[in-house]
């Protein structure tokens, strides 16, 4: 039982999942606290650091799916931190990049356009839980990246 009760706990986003309304964007809210830490890692740790917590998630989000009996129950958020990391390799902590990397990610998670739908429907389990939040993730930072490389970014925000 104590084991269940800390991988739901890490599952549920360290309780953010719990939240009544909009688990998944709570989740990733509570995510963008952990930015200034994992900015500080060097990019291979930041890498080394989301395939660490990819793999764990798999492992916890599949324990929490099979204890509660639901394929990805809303409060499961782990998934949504892994995604934010994603999203923030290698990215210059900055009020405009936080705010556009966070909408960028949510758009991706939540209106899951294709490829994105297509795994969401197709992988089930643990696997399943995580994997559509890690290909939304790297689709944001891709955007993200595409954008801080234009001249635009530096004249909008500059």
């Amino acid at each position: 039982m104590q084991h269940q009760k800390w991988v739901h706990w890490v599952a549920f986003g360290l309780g953010s999942g719990t939240a009544p309304k909009a688990p998944g964007t709570i989740g990733s809210l509570a995510a963008l606290l952990t930015l200034p830490v994992f900015a500080w890692l060097s990019l291979p740790w930041q890498v080394v650091w989301v395939v660490f917590a990819f793999a764990i998630g798999v492992w916890i989000c599949d324990q929490t799916v099979r204890d509660l009996g639901v394929d990805d129950h809303p409060g499961i958020v782990w998934d949504e931190f892994v995604g934010i990391w994603v999203v923030f390799i290698a990215v210059p902590l900055t009020w405009e990049n936080i705010i556009l990397g966070f909408l960028l990610f949510r758009i991706f998670d939540v209106l899951k356009p294709w490829p994105i739908s297509w795994l969401d429907r197709r992988v089930k389990g643990g696997f399943g839980v995580m994997v559509d939040d890690l290909l939304a993730g790297i689709i944001a930072l891709a955007i993200l990246q595409l954008w801080l490389l234009s001249p635009w970014s530096a004249t909008l925000f500059g």
